[in-house]
């Protein structure tokens, strides 16, 4: 037993010497353990989804007679605040105008979005070899790198599967082109459309390089023909790729829309991207509530941010067959995604940056949006169409043909104007602006 207890004090005095030695090597700092020097760990650029949170509303036909008969037109404010039911009189978009949305995702089946998707015509009908139906043979029929992608593309994946494990991108859809006159949910702002789903975000996968999707969703989207893409996400670090993925679009005439970011900042000084890159067909849009005060979680800059449009308790489509209510510069961001889809459609001849002219020039100016845009101003859906409408070129003529005015032109329906009263009001709107729009290239 003596014996015995020796040997063991032995052993434990010879661990004692042997951790001493290895602490004096420095063998057992955690320094040595799998360690990377911090001059040497490079800083990646991101892009992340601040998704916020969805408060689910029941649908209830509250009113009896709302635009184009949906039973929730009530709850949305926003459209209420841009006059968009005396805008739909001039136009309510194209099934031609095609914008891609860049976000998690979309319920393929809600009532109120699925007869407005993007149909890649490479990725269906029958394979006259195969026999089968490309929409789900499995098979990337049209070379693109996303297999049976027939209404979108989830760079996660690889494949069509677009279902969307949060809601964002079901919500930001709805605003953006809700079918309208269905008799179910809302409309969008420009409810004839076709919504083309890039899914580059998903909160349940983990490890995904969300800078890389959203680039090879810019890339998807110009190639496969979209006129508009919105994207709502977004980070402070510059990135070469994005920045040439977006002037890609620029030269392809994609009109760009970007979220301004939830940041809390001022955007002059500390820049968000792809919000902030230098590039003429960028729309960096804020949020505001229903005073036209910019929240206080927005991003705001004079020289950074364009415009401010809706963007607190928002009502929109949610995966289900639901609707709900989110708040942020992504929602503010579909608004003008949506207005610029029914400029395109009034004039197939205008680039983006025509389109960006128009939107920004016609919008309501508020002067505590001095401080917070370029512009001073809030989106108006109305003023853009009808400025159009009134024969005012994207170059400044203003055409003495005005056939194509409605006579309809105030919110009370029983109130109607003389056509040629209401067509002499917005020409001299459209003087005023062209007017304004050459003062400021001086």
């Amino acid at each position: 037993m003596i014996s015995k207890a020796i040997n063991l004090v032995l052993f434990i005095a010879l661990l004692g010497i042997a951790y001493i030695v290895w602490e004096g090597l420095g063998l057992m700092s955690d320094k040595n353990i799998a360690s990377v020097p911090e001059t040497e760990v490079e800083q990646k650029p991101t892009r992340d989804m601040e998704l916020g949170t969805a408060t689910k509303q029941k649908s209830k036909r509250i009113e009896s007679k709302v635009i184009m008969n949906d039973p929730a037109m009530s709850q949305k404010w926003g459209l209420q605040k841009m006059q968009a039911k005396k805008a739909w009189d001039v136009s309510q978009g194209s099934k031609e105008i095609i914008i891609a949305v860049i976000d998690t995702g979309i319920d393929i089946n809600h009532k109120d979005l699925k007869a407005n998707l993007w149909v890649n015509t490479g990725e269906t009908g029958i394979d006259p070899i195969t026999k089968k139906d490309r929409a789900k043979d499995g098979i990337d029929n049209d070379r693109n790198g996303c297999i049976d992608d027939v209404h979108g593309c989830n760079f996660i994946t690889g494949t069509g599967d677009l279902t969307d494990n949060h809601g964002h991108g079901t919500h930001i859809a709805g605003i953006i082109g809700a079918e309208g006159g269905n008799g179910f949910g809302i409309s969008g702002v420009a409810p004839k459309i076709s919504l083309m789903i890039l899914k580059y975000y998903d909160p349940k996968a983990s490890g995904v390089n969300n800078l890389k999707n959203t680039i090879r969703s810019i890339q998807y989207a110009v190639d496969k023909k979209a006129h508009i893409i919105n994207y709502s996400g977004g980070g402070l670090e510059f990135s070469q790729e994005e920045f040439d993925a977006v002037q890609l679009a620029a030269q392809n005439k994609v009109l760009f829309v970007a979220a301004a970011g939830n940041e809390r900042s001022n955007s002059d000084q500390a820049k968000y991207y792809p919000a902030d890159y230098e590039l003429s067909n960028i729309i960096s849009v804020t949020a505001v509530d229903p005073k036209t005060q910019v929240l206080a979680t927005s991003n705001y800059g004079v020289s950074t941010v364009d415009i401010a449009a809706p963007g607190q308790d928002i009502f929109s489509t949610l995966p289900g067959n639901s609707f709900g209510l989110m708040t942020g510069t992504s929602q503010a961001t579909a608004f003008v995604s949506g207005v610029a889809a029914l400029v395109m459609a009034s004039n197939r001849e205008y680039s983006a940056a025509d389109v960006k002219r128009y939107i920004l020039k016609t919008g309501d100016e508020y002067p505590w949006l001095r401080s917070k845009t370029g512009t001073s101003k809030k989106l108006n859906i109305y003023k853009a169409l009808t400025t159009l409408d009134s024969g005012v070129s994207a170059t400044g003529v203003i055409a003495s043909n005005v056939h194509n005015m409605k006579d309809q032109f105030v919110s009370d329906p029983n109130v109607k104007l003389q056509t040629g009263d209401a067509a002499r009001d917005i020409a001299n709107f459209g003087k005023m602006l062209m007017e304004s729009m050459s003062n400021q290239k001086k």
